[in-house]
């Protein structure tokens, strides 16, 4: 066992309020990422064992999410996603919303010009997530 206790090297935290997700399977939720925002896997560690992830870290339109898997064992169940969404601001809704539908994502708000001008809809994942996307109205 080493006695270094230099902790190892982890990537930039893009953003300044990071989400950080309880997931059932964050492994699994990591590749869905990757397949239906773009996401981009930047750290994955697992517990002593190799079994758990506790820590997952991607970047989605240049920001961070974190994640780890549900550790009932160590006073942390798995809970069903409520009451919140992740909301993604982006310059092409209509390319960003087939994405995450073509990789399995399911409508839960169609894509429209809502009333304070702005494109949006959102979409819930397989992990029961809601995303939400917003492309701002050019104002000028």
């Amino acid at each position: 066992m080493s006695t270094d206790s230099t902790p190892p090297a982890l990537p930039e935290t893009k953003g300044g309020l990071v989400p950080y997700l309880m997931q059932k399977d964050a492994g699994a939720a990591s590749d869905f990422y990757k397949t239906a925002f773009g996401a981009e896997e930047v750290a994955r560690m697992t517990a002593p064992g190799g079994t758990v992830l506790v820590h997952v870290h991607v970047y989605i339109n240049g920001h961070s999410l974190m994640m780890n898997d549900a550790m009932p064992e160590q006073g942390f169940p798995y809970e069903k996603p409520a009451g919140y969404a992740l909301t993604l601001i982006v310059d092409d809704i209509d390319m960003w919303f087939k994405r995450a539908v073509e990789a399995g994502c399911t409508v839960a708000t169609a894509v429209d010009t809502m009333f304070w001008g702005d494109r949006y809809g959102e979409v819930i994942d397989p992990f029961g997530i809601r995303w939400s996307m917003n492309e701002p109205a050019k104002r000028g």
